[in-house]
């Protein structure tokens, strides 16, 4: 019997990768996107997120391109990086038969990482938008070879303002190209934009449809990203886990999150792109008999999880896609079972968990987190239970001997117990509960909500009406962070994005250690953590903004002027934008 991607048109290596995922019948998009790429159509896509987009283009890409020389051969742009970066870790996987070789590209990560992947023969680039264009400006990434460009949520990338970029970048790339362009929703600029670079497009169009989850309990808990790792460690504690499958966006996370739970005692495997077949074989195989409870997987795996019985689903990373979540959530709750799903929300990924909600028709209820002292409760209940069970049904014969033993010596009974008990108790040391600061709900805004409600958005997830972020003065700093200005703003293209790419490549600090952004029509600011401001003022001539040289300095607590309802030159569009960098 044909395969049924087989009968679409895909070559073997394509099919087998495919089938290796779990992949066993084509979407919808896919069954009206894969046919006409083959043939080198242009193709405009209208689907909702979790249709299956990826693989519509992707695995299109892997065959029609020549992949045995070097050079950039096609180019996807999305509007996130951690789109950028799933895309690119399933472009991979689809075309791990193909050794074909693909580089994500994207602002807040170390430009020399990327330059030598596209120094090394990168063939695919999967990247946003900002960064793309400063890799252009700066002459180390060169398009004029590209045969396929891909338009991923365009909707979503010209909301947040990079139109101009979009056009400069596929400006460069040659006029005979083959163009796709994937989108959720057709306004005008996106109307627009199609005609300029597609011709004659074939048109699919997708039908969204209602989705519902059974037999699974849905909860989230809203917590700070710096706080998400404890709040999973208690979680993982309060709940009565069988098994569980741990979701994160990328596969380098769930190797960093799986390792962390291996150090506090926890049989925990990861399972990603990057092993091989026979290896990611093993671990299943280990799962499923009960050698490792814990399996800590990539959105991309979701799919490919053949799995008859699991008790929980913890959702790390909140999915950026609606259908990635309830692929996720539908490894537990099976053949009747009963399943819990936990998705840990930061404040700037509410409105994710909004879409989710729209997109299931189902409310998630929000959970409140266990205590530390609901924690110790638990952990004496369960001792105590297991002793329990123990004393009903183990010969202890000998054990009594060795007790008897040391009561010979001088030891009390009562003390040798609570000696074993520590002993028998000592992974729990291994666990500490950190303190996880709560989340405080913001004043209700009306005139955000209209904002919102007119589509009306920022560069990332606006805040919603939760706010993890230290109190401080509109024109202060945060506490423990020193406030920068850079002689750059919105008048010269920058973006938020911009600012967390160069300081922290630059300077070599973490993204996270750049704190709340204001951009103003020709300056910004920024707060870094103070530990790490010297840092940043050694290589404040290295650091540059689009291309361009951008002087930083410490800024002057009175530095910033006014704020004046008619100076429509210093107030963006869409108001003032306040964000903490990822």
């Amino acid at each position: 019997m044909i395969n049924p991607f087989e009968a679409l048109g895909l070559r073997e290596e394509l099919v087998r990768a495919v089938e290796e995922l779990g992949f066993e019948q084509p979407t919808e998009i896919q069954r009206g996107a894969i046919p006409p790429l083959l043939d080198g159509r242009d193709v405009l896509g209208q689907a909702q997120t979790g249709t299956g987009k990826t693989a519509a283009f992707g695995l299109p890409v892997l065959q029609r391109l020549d992949l045995s020389g070097n050079g950039v051969r096609a180019i996807v742009l999305t509007p996130t990086r951690e789109l950028a970066l799933q895309l690119a870790e399933a472009v991979e996987l689809y075309g791990k038969h193909r050794n074909a070789r693909v580089a994500p590209i994207y602002g807040g990560s170390s430009y020399a990482r990327q330059i030598k992947k596209l120094r090394e023969g990168a063939q695919i680039v999967v990247g946003t938008p900002g960064r793309v264009l400063d890799l252009l400006n700066r002459g180390v990434l060169d398009l004029s070879h590209v045969e396929m460009v891909v338009l991923d949520e365009a909707d979503r990338m010209l909301d947040l303002g990079f139109a101009e970029d979009v056009e400069t970048i596929v400006n460069q790339t040659p006029a005979e190209r083959q163009t796709a362009l994937f989108s959720a929703t057709f306004p005008t600029e996106v109307k627009r934009l199609a005609r300029s670079f597609m011709h004659d497009p074939v048109t699919v169009r997708i039908e969204h449809k209602t989705l519902t989850v059974e037999q699974t309990e849905q909860r989230y808990y809203l917590v700070r990203q710096n706080d998400k790792e404890s709040a999973l460690m208690r979680l993982l504690e309060a709940e009565d886990v069988k098994s569980a499958l741990i979701f994160t966006r990328t596969k380098l996370g769930a190797a960093e999150l799986a390792e962390r739970l291996i150090g506090r005692g926890y049989p925990v495997e990861a399972i990603h792109g990057d092993l091989a077949q026979d290896v990611r074989e093993t671990i299943m195989r280990r799962f499923r008999q009960g050698w490792v409870t814990t399996l800590v997987a990539t959105d991309v795996m979701a799919r490919g999880l053949d799995i008859e019985s699991v008790s929980h689903v913890f959702n790390y990373d909140i999915p950026f896609d609606p259908e990635d979540y309830v692929h996720r959530i539908g490894r537990t709750g099976r053949a009747g079972r009963e399943g819990v799903a936990i998705t840990l929300v930061t404040p700037r990924e509410h409105r994710l968990l909004k879409t989710i909600e729209r997109y299931t028709r189902q409310p998630i209820e929000r959970g409140n987190m266990p205590t530390r002292e609901d924690i110790l409760a638990v952990r004496d209940t369960r001792f105590v239970d297991r002793l329990r069970t123990m004393m009903g049904s183990e010969d202890l014969t000998h054990e009594r001997e060795l007790i008897a033993q040391l009561a010979d010596t001088g030891f009390e009974a009562a003390e040798v117990a609570a000696i074993l008990m520590q002993m028998a108790r000592s992974v729990e040391a291994l666990r500490p509960l950190d303190d996880i600061n709560e989340v405080v709900e913001r004043p209700h805004d009306e005139r955000r909500d209209r904002r919102e409600r007119r589509g009306g958005g920022d560069r990332f997830e606006r805040f919603d009406r939760y706010d993890d972020r230290p109190a401080r003065r509109r024109t202060g700093r945060e506490a423990g962070m020193v406030r920068m200005m850079v002689d750059a703003g919105r008048a010269d293209g920058v973006q938020p994005g911009d600012i967390v790419g160069a300081v922290a490549s630059e300077a070599n600090i973490p993204g996270k250690s750049i704190g709340a952004i204001d951009l103003e029509a020709r300056r910004s600011f920024f707060d870094v953590r103070e530990e790490h401001a010297d840092r940043v003022l050694h290589s404040a001539s290295r650091i540059t903004l689009r291309g361009v040289p951008a002087r930083v300095r410490v800024a002057d607590e009175d530095s910033r002027p006014p704020r004046r309802s008619h100076d429509h030159e210093e107030r963006p569009r869409n108001g003032k934008f306040r964000e903490r960098a990822r």
